[in-house]
Formats: structure tokens, sequence, C-alpha cells
């Protein structure tokens, strides 16, 4: 693997991450990197696309950026700058374009390679755990979505817009979060993910015996 190369793409990544308040800025990132590459240690694949990709894949996200399209011919542009293959740009964007869960709703799904689906898993994982549960709570809170109302039930969500359509932030648990367990592609992340998903099974058993 190039590190030099990678380098390059972390100070990228930095440069636009850097003020994230959603929940999605360089520590996201660097545990999504370390996840990554943990796992890839376990499969055959493309050290460098895996690294790559996990580093680069919410600074195109329509949920963070204001535009989109602008984003991803800027990072095309940035992986030619630094000698990244026409191959390996191709692979990347589709990984990045591919492993988000609103994909299911865009009837765009794509079958990922081994190397997305360990971005796909890493990224997944740190949405899960005691980290998932305070990165939750955080972006709920920057939506300014309130916590929870009873009479407020969690949806099974059929359109992206009804999944960027916040509703309660307890909510998204059961609307996303408590899904992912069962998504995982790999065997190494599946091992991780079932120790987290009890941890959230508890804390959403206690929350509710709080809430009365």
């Amino acid at each position: 693997m190039d590190n030099q190369k990678i380098e390059k793409i972390k100070n990228y990544v930095q440069a636009i991450m850097e003020k994230d308040q959603s929940g999605h800025g360089m520590d996201h990132i660097n545990r999504v990197v370390r996840l990554a590459t943990t796992i890839a240690e376990t499969e055959t694949c493309d050290l460098y696309i895996v690294t790559a990709a996990a580093y680069l894949h919410d600074t195109v996200d329509d949920k963070l950026v204001s535009d989109s399209n602008q984003a991803y011919q800027q990072l095309e542009t940035f992986l030619k700058q630094i000698d990244s293959s026409t191959a390996q740009i191709q692979h990347i964007i589709y990984i990045i374009k591919n492993i988000s869960f609103s994909k299911q709703f865009t009837g765009t799904k794509e079958k990922l390679t081994i190397e997305g689906q360990i971005v796909q898993d890493a990224d997944r994982l740190d949405a899960m755990g005691a980290i998932g549960i305070i990165r939750t709570i955080y972006y709920g809170g920057h939506k300014g979505n309130q916590i929870y109302d009873p009479t407020i039930k969690p949806r099974t969500l059929r359109s992206k817009s009804e999944y960027r359509d916040e509703s309660t932030i307890i909510n998204h648990f059961y609307e996303k979060i408590l899904l992912l367990n069962d998504r995982l592609n790999t065997e190494y992340a599946k091992k991780i993910g079932s120790k987290r998903q009890k941890f959230l099974e508890a804390f959403l058993e206690e929350f509710f015996e709080e809430w009365g």
C-alpha cells in the first residue's frame, strides 16, 4: 500500500470534515479506518482501496455536503492528482456510492466488492455499541429531534425521503441502528456486531425503565 497517498487522502478528508458537528468528524473517520483495516486482515482484498474508501466515505454524503455532485467531482480530481489509477478511482467511488443504508430505498442498490463490504461493515459498526449510541443522540440533537415521544411510533421506512425525515432519537434506533447487525457482511464484523447489539438492547431496556 502507498502510505504517501494515504497520508494525502487523510489530509484531504481532515480539511473537509474537521468542522463537522453531526457525529461524522475525524474521530468517526479514524475509527472506521481502524475497523476497516482490521477486518481487511481477515479477508483477501486490496488494502489501498479499503483504506482510501474508509477515509473518504463521508466527504460526499448528501446529508453532510451542500452539493454532492460537486463533491464527487472534487474527489475524482483529487484522486487523479495523487496518481491513483482510473481503476482505483472508479472502485473507490463505486464503494462510496453504494455503502449507505439509504441505498436500499433508492432502487439502485448494487452488489459490493469485498473491499466495499469491509468499509460498509466498519461504518455500520461505528453506528452500534456505546459510541453508536452517543453518535445517534449527538446527530439527533444536531438535527433538532426530540429524544422520545411515546405517541410517535417507529416506522418501517420505505423511501429515502422518509429516512431523511427523522422522527425521534429513540425511534432512530428501531428504524435503522438495531437493523444493522443482521446486515453485516464479514464474519469478523459479525462477531463485533453481536456484542454491540446486546449493548444497544440493554441501553434501550434501561432507557424505557427510567422513562417510566
